[in-house]
C-alpha cells in the first residue's frame, strides 16, 4: 500500500509517495511535484533520507542549468567555472 508523507528539505517541505517494492524490498520513492525525482530506500527511515537528498539534488541541478542558460556559469568536462 502506498504511503504519502511530507519530507522537509533545505528548500521547504515536499509531499512524497512511498510504495513498497516487492522484488527488492524497501520502498520506491516518487515526488508528485518533481517528476524527475525517483529513488529507493531499504526501510522507511532510509527512504525519507533518500527522498530528501534526491529532491535537494534535483533543485540544485535545476538552478545550475538555469545559471548556465543565462551565462552565469560555464560547464566544463571536469569542473564548473563561475
Amino acid at each position: 500500500m502506498k504511503k504519502k508523507i511530507e519530507v522537509k528539505t533545505l528548500y521547504g517541505p515536499y509531499k512524497v509517495v512511498l510504495e513498497p517494492e516487492p522484488d527488492m524490498g524497501g520502498y520506491m520513492i516518487t515526488v508528485p511535484n518533481r517528476s524527475d525525482v525517483i529513488s529507493w530506500g531499504k526501510n522507511l527511515a532510509h527512504a525519507k533520507k533518500m527522498a530528501k537528498e534526491a529532491i535537494e539534488l534535483s533543485i540544485e541541478g535545476q538552478v545550475l542549468i538555469a545559471a548556465e542558460k543565462v551565462g552565469k556559469i560555464v560547464f566544463r568536462k571536469s569542473h564548473v567555472l563561475a
